[in-house]
């Protein structure tokens, strides 16, 4: 498997794999792990579609990663802690 799929089926498994914890009551949508791991995933993918020019994956892909890091963003400040510790926190 050529390395960009590697990375595109890692990054998809970063978003994936959290989904399906949440879904089946696992894993909380509101934790710092979740979109942390949706945070790198879209991102990965949405650099990933800008190179490629892919217009539509893109924007799907930098929305999610936007909304995501806002989340993140919310739990570092209303716990005023670091990034890596708000992923701990709220597992």
């Amino acid at each position: 498997m050529p390395v960009d799929q590697v990375v595109q089926v890692a990054a998809s498994l970063c978003i994936l794999v959290p989904f399906v914890l949440v879904q089946v009551g696992r894993m909380s949508a509101s934790t710092g792990s979740y979109l942390a791991l949706n945070v790198l995933g879209a991102t990965t993918l949405a650099v990933d579609a800008a190179i490629s020019r892919e217009w539509g994956f893109l924007m799907l892909e930098g929305v999610w990663a936007l909304v995501s890091g806002i989340g993140l963003m919310r739990i570092v400040r209303t716990t005023g802690t670091s990034s890596a510790e708000a992923v701990r926190i709220r597992q």
